[in-house]
C-alpha cells in the first residue's frame, strides 16, 4: 500500500494550492481522501496570509468521483454517513475565509462534479468533461443538490441528474457550471493568474463577500448591509476609499 498523501498542500505569498493526489484512480473520493481533506480545511482556516485557494486533481483529470472499489463494503447506513460526511467536506469549503477556486481538466464526475461546485470559481481546460453519471448505477447523488440548484439553475441541474450526460466544457459554461474555458495545457497559469487577481483584494472584503453569497443561498436576508457597515470602517477598506479619492494606485 502505498504511503504517498492523498492530498497535499501547499502556499506561495496569498495564493494556497490544495490538490488532490491519487491521479491512479483518478483522483476518486476515498474514506483516506476525506480524511486528507479534512485536515486541508483545518489548515486552511488557519492560513491567514493566503486570500486565494487553488482546488486541482493531480494526473489527466480533477477528480472521478467517489471511489466505486469502497462501495459494495458499505452498509447502508455506511453509506448514509458517508455521504454526511461528504457534504460536511463541501460545506466546509463554502465556509473558509479564502476565495476558493476549482482548477478543472480531464473528468469531473458525480463527487467530483459536486466538488469543482463547492468552490467559488471554477476554471476549465476546453476538454474537461462534467456529468453526474449515479443515476445509471441506480441511486441519487448523495449530497450537494442544493449548490448544483443554485450553481446550475433548476432545468439544467435536473438534466444533469436525471440524464446521466456527460457535457463538455463549453456546455458546461453555458450551464453555469464553469466560471472560465481556457485552452488545453493553459488551466495552471490561468488558474493561478484568477488566484493572484484574488488575492489582490483585501481578505476581509473577500471573505464577507463569500460569507453574503451563503447567507443569501440560506435564505438569510440582511447580510450585506450588515457587512458593508463593518468593512467600510475596517483600515484596508479606508485606505483604498482614500486612494481612490486621490487617484492614487495600491499594489
Amino acid at each position: 500500500m502505498s504511503d504517498a498523501p492523498a492530498v497535499t498542500l501547499t502556499a506561495e505569498g496569498p495564493v494556497a494550492r490544495l490538490t488532490l493526489e491519487r491521479p491512479q484512480a483518478r483522483n476518486a473520493l476515498s474514506r483516506a481522501m476525506a480524511d486528507a481533506l479534512e485536515a486541508a480545511l483545518a489548515r486552511l482556516a488557519t492560513m491567514e496570509a493566503a486570500h486565494a485557494v487553488v482546488v486541482a486533481g493531480r494526473g489527466r483529470s480533477f477528480c472521478a468521483g467517489a471511489d466505486i472499489a469502497e462501495m459494495p463494503t458499505l452498509a447502508p447506513a455506511e453509506a448514509e454517513t458517508l455521504a454526511g460526511r461528504w457534504q460536511r467536506i463541501m460545506d466546509g469549503f463554502a465556509a473558509l475565509p479564502q476565495v476558493t477556486i476549482a482548477a478543472v481538466q480531464g473528468h469531473a464526475l458525480g463527487g467530483g462534479l459536486m466538488l469543482a461546485i463547492a468552490q467559488d470559481l471554477r476554471v476549465a481546460e476546453a476538454s474537461a468533461r462534467f456529468g453526474l453519471p449515479e443515476v445509471t448505477l441506480g441511486f441519487n447523488p448523495g449530497y450537494g443538490i442544493a449548490r448544483l440548484l443554485d450553481v446550475a439553475g433548476g432545468a439544467h441541474a435536473r438534466d444533469l441528474m436525471l440524464t446521466a450526460r456527460v457535457v463538455d466544457a463549453a456546455e458546461a459554461h453555458r450551464m453555469g457550471l464553469v466560471t472560465r474555458v481556457v485552452p488545453d495545457g493553459g488551466l495552471e497559469a490561468a488558474a493561478v493568474e484568477l488566484a493572484q487577481q484574488v488575492a489582490r483584494s483585501p481578505r476581509g472584503g473577500l471573505a464577507a463577500t463569500k460569507a453574503i453569497t451563503a447567507d443569501l443561498r440560506a435564505g438569510r436576508a440582511g447580510a450585506e448591509p450588515r457587512a458593508y457597515g463593518a468593512l467600510r470602517a475596517a483600515p484596508d477598506a479606508q485606505a483604498r476609499i482614500a486612494a481612490f479619492l486621490n487617484r492614487r494606485r495600491i499594489s
